[in-house]
């Protein structure tokens, strides 16, 4: 069967993100399937996606939906409108079977199936598909088939998949070049799930709730090819590349002996770190460590079910940064147990960490099958038959939203290392051109005063 993929992701603030999910779902249809993939940054408009449906002719279109929404609690803004565009020009131009998938399909996969009336539906990771072009070639209908969802039928969650997931030869896409031209950045992932218990987090829903590891050795392997394909810069998609010190520290040495030169980042969890831990990464090439820190106020961080305290990511910070490491932290602001107090505790408590960039989001996305949606649920914010597909933000309702945001944005105003949502005027155009002018990697550094 003639297979297209396509990326439908756009977003591209803090900067775009390399579409990782298409070469894991080629590598596990291609052979025998005739696959090509496109990209929706690169593509740009309809009429070039036409001229891609019209050349190829697929007999089964698959959508990788990214993102729901634009996660700003301040100025929400649903994507499912541009999605629907996307599936429109399809429909218009090609008979193909139309097939979604990603993870953010995976949160809210009756949801997308009902509101873009696909053909099918993909929930979780990606290596399914050849699930379902195995029985539609054998003229079946994919019902009962784990994981597959089939038209306005039920969507039901399997546990991930047990195959080995791989990456296999990188693909010379033709978007390949976007990427490289926007930061130099690829994508590489080291292992799947979460075993956290964070209240709002849909990572244990798209990919398990416990590590898949991969070999070391096969992730030093992929990061060298990614390298002499042209990568300027690795960030890794993990859930959280720390959540096993020994299989990241690992991984590390991989990248050693594969000979990997090039700088790398990725999302870490602030925990306290074994001795040496940073600097041991720094050597093998790592620069920037993105917290996902959330509050610094260990009432609201219990309340959010973290694996730390506020102490641990004072330390995991100081040991960041004494290994020469660009540090960021990520604050959400407004969830369960939040005040005007616990505001002025992180808010206070963040200048104590020095040299950093805080990412600051207003109010905490509600997601299903969350402990937060029941929450919300259970305290009226919530009616359980909301459309989620259109964005719904938890707000804390002993704190007054206008007040507790006009607390942050007073803070935030003149402090260019505080980017909340969308962030300064100018922010993201200013590290565009930087990556325009031929400088890699994500950059956010350069807001540090």
């Amino acid at each position: 069967m003639k297979v297209l993929l396509i990326s439908t992701n756009t977003m591209k603030e803090p900067y775009p993100t390399y579409p990782i999910g298409l070469d894991y779902v080629l590598n596990a249809i291609s052979p025998p399937h005739l696959v090509q993939c496109v990209d929706m940054n690169e593509l740009n408009t309809a009429a070039a996606l036409v001229g891609v449906l019209s050349g190829f002719r697929p007999d089964v279109v698959g959508l990788s939906i990214r993102n729901v929404d634009n996660v700003d609690g301040a100025c929400s803004q649903s994507l499912i409108g541009e999605i629907a565009g996307v599936i429109e020009v399809i429909r218009r131009n090609s008979e193909g079977v139309i097939v979604l998938g990603g993870s953010g399909f995976t949160i809210l996969p009756r949801e997308f199936m009902t509101e873009l009336d696909a053909d099918f539906g993909v929930i979780g990771e990606g290596e399914r598909l050849p699930l379902l072009l195995d029985a539609m070639e054998r003229g079946e209908s994919g019902a009962g088939l784990p994981g597959i969802v089939v038209g306005k039928g039920p969507a039901v969650y399997q546990e991930p998949i047990s195959i080995p997931f791989g990456r296999g030869i990188f693909p010379h896409h033709s978007y390949t070049s976007f990427y490289l031209k926007k930061g130099g950045m690829l994508n590489l992932q080291t292992k799947r799930g979460c075993p956290f218990g964070c209240i709002y987090c849909t990572y244990p829903l798209i990919e398990g709730r416990r590590f898949r590891f991969m070999p070391p050795s096969e992730v030093g392997r992929t990061a060298r090819m990614l390298q002499d394909a042209g990568a300027k810069y690795l960030y890794i998609t993990d859930s959280t590349f720390n959540g096993s010190y020994e299989h990241s520290r690992e991984v590390a040495l991989a990248f050693q002996k594969a000979g990997v030169s090039i700088p790398w980042g990725g999302f870490f969890t602030p925990t306290c770190p074994p001795p040496d831990y940073y600097r041991a990464l720094a050597d093998a090439g790592l620069r920037h460590v993105e917290f996902g820190t959330e509050a610094l106020s260990n009432l609201v961080l219990g309340l959010y079910n973290k694996p730390f305290v506020k102490e641990d990511a004072f330390f995991a910070h100081r040991s960041a940064l004494e290994a020469g490491l660009h540090v960021a932290h990520y604050l959400i602001f407004g969830g369960p147990g939040e005040n005007e107090n616990t505001i002025q505790e992180t808010i206070s408590n963040s200048c104590q960490l020095e040299k950093t960039v805080f990412f600051v989001y207003n109010g905490v996305r509600i997601y299903p099958h969350t402990a937060l949606y029941e929450r919300a649920v259970r305290e009226g914010q919530l009616e359980s038959s909301a459309n989620l597909l259109y964005p719904l933000f938890y707000w804390s309702p002993v704190l007054n939203r206008e007040r507790g945001m006009a607390l942050i944005n007073e803070h935030a105003a003149g402090r260019p290392n505080w980017a909340v949502g969308s962030g300064p005027p100018g922010m993201f155009k200013a590290l565009s051109r930087l990556h325009d002018r031929g400088r890699v990697g994500p950059l956010w550094e350069h807001l540090v005063r």
